[in-house]
């Protein structure tokens, strides 16, 4: 396994995170696989026997069975907690009350308390909040948060699913009355889906902020089971097509991995994985299966390595299309670009 800084912190976190939101099967996460506490103890055995110390889960996954099934894998295996960076979220619906969702100081306080009760631990590592909340000012957020990392219940926190801006924001409010500031952003990225490197991605290198890397296999599409005339294998896909994913330019991807996962004697899915991992920004992907297999497959994605010629080749294919104001950009600054030669053409 390998591993990395999270952002601007000290944090070593490895390069592969397990993800948890099939865990339980309860409620609306129930598409995503309902796995039982045996299935969950076999896979944390796995990863962390593989080096992995990092897992992520919500407090809205499976109405909080996924956390309570993490404390219990975490107990049942004898693992020392303090040898796991443990991940959660909070912002989702967690009650009928009208504050039982949100950013605000009284939901987050509340559900902090509970997610220490279900995982159990006495502190979480990285608390995240899961998306935006546009009725509580992010300076209410930031203050609770902050609080939260004083008062010892939380490490650190980062942000998830939150536009450049939003997070932008919050980083300025942190700095500028010297409060803890995001660590990390968690977001949808892929050799499929590459929109963060439009605003998101230069931000996170500027502001020395992590990146995780959610559905990095665009919900299996990258796996090369679905096919373009139509023949699909059993997949979550083939009943909920989430997240958005652009799907013709997947086969173009998958013409590409395919004929080099079979020259590399590898999977098309640790390929993809592999391009994620080799991309500077990423601090840690997260993987998740509902078959050990599949897990044990994507663990074998950190030893990849590819040649240059490899890179521009899944580069070219994946590539975004310009727009403005980047295709603009590009030439305007061409002048201040390193190594350029500009001046003297």
């Amino acid at each position: 396994m390998k591993y990395k800084i999270l952002g601007n912190t000290g944090l070593k976190v490895s390069t592969l995170c397990l993800g948890t939101m099939n865990y339980g099967g309860k409620g609306f996460f129930g598409y995503m696989g309902n796995l039982d506490q045996k299935a969950v103890d076999e896979q944390i055995k796995t990863v962390t026997e593989a080096g992995v110390n990092f897992i992520d889960t919500a407090n809205i996954y499976s109405e909080g069975l996924s956390e309570v099934m993490i404390g219990q894998a975490i107990k049942n295996l004898s693992i020392n907690r303090d040898d796991l960076v443990l991940a959660t979220k909070v912002r989702g619906t967690m009650g009928k009350g009208q504050n039982d969702l949100g950013l605000s100081k009284k939901h987050i306080i509340q559900q902090v308390e509970a997610s220490l009760k279900r995982l159990p631990t006495d502190y979480i590592d990285l608390y995240q909040i899961h998306t935006a909340d546009p009725l509580t000012p992010i300076e209410e957020t930031i203050k609770t948060l902050d609080d939260l990392v004083r008062s010892g219940k939380i490490r650190y926190f980062g942000a998830s699913n939150i536009s450049a801006w939003q997070l932008m924001k919050g980083l300025s409010y942190s700095q500028y009355n010297h409060l803890d500031r995001f660590a990390s952003l968690q977001a949808n990225y892929s050799l499929d889906v590459r929109d963060v490197e439009r605003e998101i991605v230069p931000m996170l290198q500027d502001q020395k902020v992590g990146m995780m890397v959610w559905s990095p296999l665009s919900g299996g599409l990258l796996t090369g089971k679905y096919k373009r005339d139509g023949q699909k294998e059993e997949g979550r896909l083939n009943s909920f097509p989430f997240p958005p994913f652009h799907e013709e330019r997947a086969y173009e991807v998958l013409d590409v991995l395919t004929p080099m996962a079979e020259q590399k004697q590898v999977s098309v899915s640790q390929l993809a994985l592999a391009w994620l991992l080799h991309q500077p920004v990423v601090s840690s992907v997260i993987i998740g299966a509902t078959k050990i297999q599949q897990l044990q497959d994507n663990l074998k994605s950190v030893d990849i390595v590819f040649t240059t010629d490899e890179l521009n080749q899944l580069n070219e294919v994946s590539k975004l299309p310009l727009e403005y104001p980047g295709i603009v950009l590009e030439v305007m600054t061409a002048d201040r670009s390193f190594g350029t030669d500009f001046l003297n053409a």
